[in-house]
């Protein structure tokens, strides 16, 4: 885990309260990308911890809980936050696979990160969490919340954010088809 920038430890929580934390957390990591106000090294390395493990906890354990619980999140709502989150890993991955980080090459990366990432906040909260905050009843959220935050942790204690492990998610997003330039 990359030390000296907050990276948040959830322990529980509603998992829409925490889900959305995460978000904001994205949006603050993002800006000091853009603005170079951090050590824009840490800040990446941090910033991929955070967004692969976010994704993958969420993939694993809610969607599938919410498809079944909510009914205005569908099956295709799911799919399409897994082809997001390979969209988002995808070009996480040019990001971090780049040599220095005072490059225009960097900073376009960055913006090609935020406007997806901004662009799957919005679509996310509105589509999937919205609904089952009126849906879904508070036990199983913070059923969920526990669940989720143990395996986001998990995964960020793991290095999940490595390059060699988003190369992993993006192939295997690409066999899957979730990538539709791949």
């Amino acid at each position: 885990m990359t030390s000296g920038i907050d990276l948040g430890r959830p322990a529980s929580g509603d998992v829409i309260d925490l889900i959305s934390d995460d978000h904001r957390r994205f949006e603050l990591l993002l800006a000091q990308l853009r603005l170079g106000t951090a050590d824009r090294d840490a800040v990446r390395r941090a910033f991929a911890d955070v967004l692969v493990a976010h994704g993958e906890a969420e993939e694993e354990i809610v969607y599938p809980v919410l498809r079944k619980a909510a009914s205005d999140v569908d099956a295709h709502d799911v799919h399409h936050g897994r082809e997001e989150h390979a969209e988002g890993n995808d070009a996480l991955l040019v990001l971090l696979e780049l040599k220095g980080t005072e490059t225009q090459a960097f900073s376009d990366a960055v913006e090609e990160l935020s406007n997806l990432v901004a662009h799957h906040i919005a679509e996310e909260e509105l589509s999937i969490l919205e609904p089952a905050r009126t849906e879904v009843s508070t036990k199983v959220r913070w059923d969920l919340g526990g669940k989720w935050a143990k395996r986001r942790n998990q995964l960020i204690d793991e290095g999940c954010g490595s390059v060699e492990n988003l190369r992993r998610l993006v192939a295997a997003a690409q066999r899957d088809g979730l990538l539709q330039d791949a």
